[in-house]
């Protein structure tokens, strides 16, 4: 699966990679290429905490992307 991960740089200049599809589905990483590892790995726990505890795998966010 795919999902959409926003990425935003704080004042300490430390990336926050959040998934809008996984509530609370956030991490971090000094550098934008740590965030995005860091999370790949958060996304896989939080679908292993679903798978175990029963709980359903919301469906990843559709999106296009439309040049005006």
């Amino acid at each position: 699966m795919k999902y959409r991960v926003i990425l935003e740089q704080d004042e300490d200049n430390v990336f926050i990679a959040t998934v809008p599809s996984l509530p609370g589905c956030v991490t971090q990483g000094a550098t934008r290429e740590e965030a995005l590892e860091n999370v790949k790995d958060a996304i896989s726990l939080y679908l292993e905490s679903l798978a175990f505890h029963g709980d359903p795998v919301p469906p990843p966010i559709m999106e296009e992307m439309v040049e005006v």
